[in-house]
């Protein structure tokens, strides 16, 4: 069979542990058989992430937004174990946190549904998609230690070198921590419009939460720039297309989420969007079950997994013993980025392509084939557990 050529590289964004070996194992038995892959590769394991001092991650992520779509493999984000693990230099940053800030983009999450495997909540019907804000908040924070008897205090200079200062704690009594966090008009409006554009392209409605009772200022100027957006650029297209736009409390879309029937988008600040896609993920089934692409406000998109390394398996990959480990969300990264480079080059084959696998993914899995952690989860009569290459080797037979 004559393999799809490609016009535009990819940019290929190799990774760790696990999701490193599963990585391989997806090109070279459902990749390349069918596609002339074209890709520029970077290294982002953690070693070479170590010996370039982590310029690569930065590499990667310039190369994203030239080339305008990236496909990125799990990476490990050191803690002080890992340091003394890889004999690292420091410990470097979240490479997602890095490529994220660059790209200045919005992920958006998503669950991958099948039949057989039932979402905890039994009224979602249709997938929740997280749009998280991908830019600030705790991510890029400045952090310290308060020696009892210490003053805390927010210092903002102007231009002009005028200082406004508000008092943040008075550590008379007691040592305790402080917290700094920031975020930018720029970055909150490249957000709004993500999204929006995002809703209006899968003509979806959107939700987006926050907590302006509490945070009257930070949380408040989210609020206001997402409505003079929507008010000035938005409102006739959602208007047109039947869908809707609020703002609601974060508890209260909480509430509301697990009340609904699913097939909406919600948009969360940093965190929120960190804890809330994976809240969402597990009661959907599974965190390898999840869709998770970056969209930058130039209109560049980098597809990846949403879930890590997989350490667990990968220690016993290392000793030879058997894995079952789910590969479906690293595939789904791959025909998200190869079906974008289709449809940015006009290349149909590729689009066509990546459902094809899709649907041969799933198919597997309703057909009663799948990795462990969908073994325990399945209401199917006639399961079988199936090792990590078992599963692939599987999903291949059926692409024909």
């Amino acid at each position: 069979m004559e393999r799809i050529r490609m016009k535009t590289p990819l940019v290929e964004m190799d990774g760790d542990e696990m999701t490193r070996v599963i990585w391989k194992w997806i090109r070279e038995i459902l990749l390349e058989p069918y596609i002339d892959l074209k890709t520029e590769y970077y290294d982002l394991g953690l070693e070479n992430r170590n010996a370039t001092d982590d310029r690569v991650t930065v590499e990667s992520a310039e190369a994203a937004l030239r080339y305008g779509v990236a496909v990125k493999c799990a990476t490990i984000t050191p803690n002080a174990a890992r340091v003394k693990e890889y004999g690292l230099k420091e410990m470097w940053k979240s490479p997602n946190g890095t490529i994220r800030a660059i790209m200045d983009g919005t992920v958006f999450r998503a669950p991958i549904l099948v039949d057989g495997i039932e979402p905890y909540i039994p009224t979602w019907k249709a997938p929740i998609t997280i749009a998280r804000h991908a830019y600030g908040d705790v991510y890029k924070n400045t952090e310290a230690l308060v020696p009892k008897g210490g003053r805390a205090e927010l210092v903002v200079t102007d231009a002009e070198g005028n200082e406004t200062r508000k008092l943040i704690h008075d550590f008379s009594n007691s040592a305790g921590i402080v917290q700094g966090i920031h975020n930018l008009d720029a970055s909150i409006s490249s957000f709004a419009r993500c999204a929006f554009r995002y809703a209006i392209d899968t003509k979806q409605s959107l939700w987006f939460a926050a907590k302006d009772t509490i945070s009257k200022i930070y949380d408040h100027r989210f609020k206001d720039i997402w409505a003079e957006i929507y008010e000035s650029e938005f409102k006739a297209d959602f208007e047109r297309l039947g869908i809707e736009y609020f703002y609601t409390l974060i508890d209260d879309a909480v509430a509301r989420v697990v009340r609904s029937e699913g097939g909406f988008i919600w948009a969360c600040k940093n965190y929120d969007g960190d804890v809330m896609s994976d809240m969402l993920a597990t009661a959907y089934g599974s965190l390898a079950m999840m869709t998770s692409v970056l969209v930058s406000p130039t209109g560049a998109y980098e597809y990846e997994a949403a879930h890590g390394t997989v350490q667990r398996h990968y220690y016993k990959y290392l000793k030879g013993e058997e894995t079952s480990t789910n590969s479906v969300a690293t595939i789904y990264a791959w025909t998200g980025a190869l079906r974008k480079r289709g449809e940015l080059d006009g290349i149909p084959e590729l689009p066509a392509f990546a459902d094809r696998l899709e649907k041969a993914c799933r198919e597997t899995i309703e057909s009663g084939v799948m990795t462990g952690d969908l073994w325990l989860l399945s209401k199917l009569p006639n399961k079988k557990k199936v090792n990590t290459r078992q599963f692939l080797e599987v999903v291949a037979s059926r692409m024909g």
